[in-house]
């Protein structure tokens, strides 16, 4: 995976578990903590997470109100829907199977 990129297919993924694991958040709390939590190697563009997220949103995976930010600043915060949820479950276990087969392969000698 290259380090300033993502994994083709797995924004949408890491979108919905960064929306689980911290509520309802904005894009670029969804930024920053993707970063964080891949210890500086995954990096979300913007020109890459708000088309997604819009995306998520026609989806119905996901719903988004304006809110006030920690700065005071009007933001547009993203939540998961029950929706959503079930759409991470099954990704994830799609995910765990995927490199599970992709492990194999490498370890094959």
């Amino acid at each position: 995976m290259a380090r300033n990129g993502v994994l083709q297919g797995t924004l949408d993924l890491l979108v919905l578990k960064t929306l689980h694991s911290l509520g309802p958040v904005h894009g670029y709390g969804i930024v920053t903590h993707i970063h964080s939590v891949s210890d500086n190697v995954l990096r979300v563009e913007e020109g890459s997470l708000y088309p997604a997220l819009h995306r998520l949103e026609q989806a119905g995976l996901v719903a988004s109100s304006w809110q006030l930010s920690d700065t005071s600043r009007r933001a547009r915060f993203y939540q998961l829907t029950a929706r959503g949820r079930r759409e991470l479950k099954s990704e994830e276990e799609n995910w765990e199977a995927v490199t599970a087969a992709v492990t194999r392969v490498l370890q094959y000698s």
